[in-house]
């Protein structure tokens, strides 16, 4: 399926300046949350100020924030949790409440602690996880990637292309059923090539966001597709989907008319495949970013 066509340098170079400014390191600074001794998130210190509000929740220092040691378990801690969310989302602080939650952990492997509002987790700079897919169609002389635009009513990142198919991972729910569900809502992608597009590793994000901190592990997938398919998006999330050439997705990947986790998804799979060269200078820390597949890296 590889095609014989190699990034110019040029393009490379742009891509990797516009993600070393859409993938930057936080700047902001951030306070610990805890749970016990476990740090399960960061704040700003102007979100800890607001958290002290509620005295019976949370305890507030110059240590940080830490959840009422009375919150013992994860009914108490996550019933408490979602009536601040619910409080915060009244104030305007959130984006759009989503109605979905996500799973809090010390830990990689350690019990869950509670569960959290997806609207509230960059509030809490709590560690997310997501499943997206790059949508792709293998022709005689090039490959072409399939992009979707996110609906305008999007809460995060409206109207910017993203990869085919993407979604965070909701409690309860693994890498495998995400990536099998989000790949029908968003592209009509059935499970003949849903389940079996094994995980091919992760990228991380680690930035500053308007709405607080991201902190996400994204696994990532390759659908390879049939020349014929036409993505029908089924949840009405997507505002259209565009079939690019590579040098379309280059010129893409330099501009702010996609998502950063959609560019490194789409820069990972470049290097993956040898049409960037691993060894290309000029991407310098994003490699550090990306993370070859393991059966701890693809399941959460």
């Amino acid at each position: 399926m590889r095609a014989q066509w190699i990034a110019s340098p040029t393009a490379v170079a742009k891509v990797a300046d516009r993600l070393a400014r859409a993938l930057a390191a936080p700047a902001a600074v951030y306070q610990p949350f805890r749970v016990g001794k476990r740090v399960v998130g960061w704040v700003t210190p102007a979100r800890a100020r607001r958290l002290a509000r509620w005295p019976t929740l949370f305890s507030c220092g110059e240590h940080g924030v830490a959840l009422a040691p009375q919150l013992s378990t994860l009914e108490m801690r996550t019933a408490a949790l979602d009536e601040v969310a619910r409080t915060l989302a009244a104030e305007g602080a959130l984006t759009a409440w989503r109605n979905e939650r996500y799973a809090v952990a010390g830990d990689r492997g350690t019990p869950v602690l509670f569960e959290l509002e997806r609207a509230a987790a960059r509030y809490f700079g709590i560690h997310t996880f997501a499943a997206h897919a790059n949508g792709l169609v293998a022709g005689d002389a090039l490959w072409r990637m399939w992009l979707a635009r996110r609906s305008a009513t999007k809460a995060i990142d409206p109207g910017l292309l993203d990869n085919l198919v993407g979604g965070g991972i909701a409690s309860g729910t693994t890498v495998g059923e995400t990536i099998v569900r989000e790949a029908y809502e968003e592209a009509g992608i059935g499970e003949d090539i849903s389940r079996h597009a094994p995980c091919a590793g992760s990228v991380e994000i680690y930035r500053d966001r308007p709405d607080g901190l991201q902190r996400e592990t994204i696994y990532v997938h390759d659908f390879w597709l049939p020349p014929d398919f036409v993505p029908a998006n089924q949840d009405g999330e997507v505002a259209e989907h565009r079939l690019c050439a590579p040098d379309e997705i280059m010129a893409v990947l330099a501009t702010e008319a996609m998502t950063g986790d959609a560019s490194l998804v789409i820069v990972d799979f470049l290097l993956r495949h040898g049409y960037i060269a691993p060894d290309d200078p000029t991407l310098g820390a994003l490699l550090a970013l990306r993370h070859p597949p393991s059966s701890s890296r693809c399941s959460t």
